[in-house]
């Protein structure tokens, strides 16, 4: 349009001033001369036009490959201005890099926290869910959060209950987990979004719980102690006295005797209290595993050899049951053998009164974890009891001290596993050990090597 108007005024301007063949010629030039300028000017539009498509395109859609160079012979400003597209696609780049880095840190972090944690939209699709929660939750995938009804009704059932709130509260596992677990809601970019992290505490409350009696232990060891050191004492003087400083022993030989007897008692019952109170000490004073890589069948056939003879002469039945895949754990053999006997004995006393005693161990691989089970078929124990018996000095036997099953949780802790029990009443008890899984020690010493 613009080459066509100016056309016309230079035809204009012939016509009214020049009628000469030059100025018709001049005129034509110009005309040809303006349009090619407007032609260019149109692919200068269009190109810059081009241009800025093509760096906001760059830009929206992190493609840093496209470089703005091939028109820099056009002029200064069209280097200037290529330059800028350049800087600001450098910028635009090192702040993706940065922004890739974080979210593969923090996606890194949320995958390997021992921290469950899932997220779920209003209609329960599971939009994150890390290696943590599929492990506490048994699971090795899952896709809506309505998945939990099958094997989880009771978390199920609770994240209903407060479907529009956040909230706090303790689940327990069909497997005797002791879940704490925090529901956060959220609306983000105008959708529910929920946020449910959990952890096990079940180790922690065991931990907390030895602790708090140990300190008991120590507590009372001192000041049993210190009453009965003296006292003791006093009473070997008492008897010197009564033994080789009485010079007549005649006149009152039966009060005499009745004296002597009385010291003796006392003083008996009292090295028995010390010796009693010396054994608690023992469970106060654990000390670390002494951890080697073994494998888990040899160890049971090993546990089995040393108990075979006093369990058959029970007349009980003691029978293994162990997986073919060769299964390995880091412990030491010694303490763990330790607890092995003292359930194995607990049960062969709790099935005194049984026909047909029978007591099996079983061992199976649960994830990353070894499952070991001690079952007798025994009487069982009383479901009052059952939540006291790793109590310290806790006992269901009127000989016991009831520290052995304390002893074994503690022991057990210390490798890093969980010790449970469960019973029924007149179909006998199960106790059950879960350890970290090792790697062979082939397998090991090549990982330490590289």
């Amino acid at each position: 349009m613009l080459a066509l108007f100016l056309t016309l005024c230079v035809y204009q301007s012939a016509e009214h001033h020049f009628a000469s063949a030059v100025w018709w010629i001049i005129s034509i030039i110009s005309a040809l001369f303006l349009l090619s300028a407007g032609i260019n000017l149109y692919h200068y539009t269009n190109s810059i036009n081009r241009k800025l498509n093509l760096f906001f395109d760059s830009i929206r859609y992190d493609d840093f490959s496209i470089r703005f160079t091939n028109d820099n012979a056009l002029g200064k400003s069209f280097t200037e201005l290529n330059r800028q597209f350049l800087q600001v696609q450098e910028a635009f780049k090192v702040l993706r890099a940065e922004n890739e880095a974080s979210l593969y840190l923090m996606k890194t972090l949320i995958t390997n926290i021992q921290t469950g944690m899932i997220v779920f939209d209003q209609f329960g699709r599971i939009e994150m869910i890390n290696n943590a929660a599929c492990d506490i939750l048994g699971y090795r995938r899952i896709k809506n959060i309505n998945d939990l009804k099958h094997t989880h009704s009771g978390l199920f059932e609770m994240l209903l209950e407060n479907s529009r709130n956040s909230t706090h509260f303790l689940y327990c596992t069909p497997s005797n987990k002791e879940l704490s677990m925090n529901v956060l809601r959220l609306v983000i970019r105008e959708q529910e979004k929920t946020l449910l992290t959990f952890h096990n505490i079940s180790e922690v409350l065991q931990r907390k719980e030895v602790e708090a009696w140990q300190n008991l232990t120590r507590v009372l060891r001192h000041e049993i102690m210190n009453s009965l050191t003296p006292i003791l004492s006093l009473i070997g003087t008492m008897k010197h006295i009564v033994t080789y400083e009485i010079k007549d022993k005649n006149k009152s030989k039966q009060a005499w005797i009745d004296l002597l007897e009385a010291l003796g008692t006392i003083e008996t019952r009292g090295k028995g209290m010390i010796s009693f109170v010396e054994g608690y000490r023992h469970f106060a004073n654990i000390p670390s595993p002494k951890t080697s890589t073994i494998k888990i069948q040899n160890f049971i056939f090993h546990v089995k050899a040393l108990l075979q003879t006093e369990i058959e002469a029970a007349g009980i039945l003691l029978t293994c049951e162990t997986p073919a895949e060769p299964i390995y754990i880091k412990a030491d053999p010694d303490q763990l053998s330790m607890v092995m006997i003292n359930i194995v004995k607990n049960a062969r006393e709790a099935l005194s009164k049984t026909t047909n005693p029978e007591i099996k161990i079983n061992i199976s691989k649960y994830n990353d974890q070894v499952l070991l089970e001690i079952r007798d078929n025994g009487t069982g124990i009383e479901p009052d009891a059952l939540n006291d018996i790793f109590i310290p000095f806790y006992s269901t036997k009127k000989e016991g001290v009831g520290i052995g099953l304390s002893l074994s949780r503690q022991i057990v802790q210390h490798h890093g596993g969980i010790l449970k029990a469960e019973s029924e009443l007149m179909k006998g008890s199960k106790f059950i050990i879960l350890l970290n899984t090792a790697m062979p020690p082939e397998l090991s010493e090549t990982t330490n090597s590289k």
